[in-house]
């Protein structure tokens, strides 16, 4: 089992890197709940010590699927399509992806996804609580007057 790489950090950030994507078969862990092992996953909140959000890496084998349909409690996710092309189904609806394709799925909403090329699908999911984010992008940042290091 591949190991993230552990870049740089202090208190403010943690910064790692996985390696090419292409590589990401290289992952894997067994499952929390049904203790079976998945190869070409990995998972980021840990790693980074992020506090609101997890983050993971996925692939599929061309012409597979996720073996199984889920929700979550309190977690919306974002599936974000980086290679590869398929289906993705949320509760009845039953829709084409491919890459640059981005879905946000609620708690609720009972999802899976499809491989349907003869390529290995990769994709990102960020997980968040659902409403948690009040203050985004310009209003909740803030600029600095910074040299940077890299000049």
């Amino acid at each position: 089992m591949k190991q993230i790489e552990k870049l740089s950090e202090n208190e403010n950030y943690t910064a790692v890197n996985l390696g090419s994507l292409d590589g990401l078969m290289d992952y894997s862990l067994i499952h929390p709940v049904r203790k079976t092992l998945i190869e070409g996953k990995v998972f980021l909140k840990d790693a980074t010590d992020a506090t609101g959000t997890e983050i993971s890496f996925n692939m599929l084998p061309p012409r597979t699927e996720q073996p199984y349909f889920h929700i979550h409690r309190k977690n919306e996710e974002t599936y974000i399509i980086l290679k590869g092309f398929g289906f993705y189904q949320v509760d009845e609806d039953c829709f084409e992806i491919k890459e640059g394709s981005v879905i946000r799925v609620a708690p609720k909403g009972k999802r899976g996804i499809r491989n349907e090329s003869d390529e290995t699908m990769i994709y990102m999911v960020i997980q968040s609580k659902e409403n948690s984010l009040e203050e985004y992008s310009t209003a909740d940042g803030k600029r600095l007057p910074v040299e940077p290091k890299w000049r």
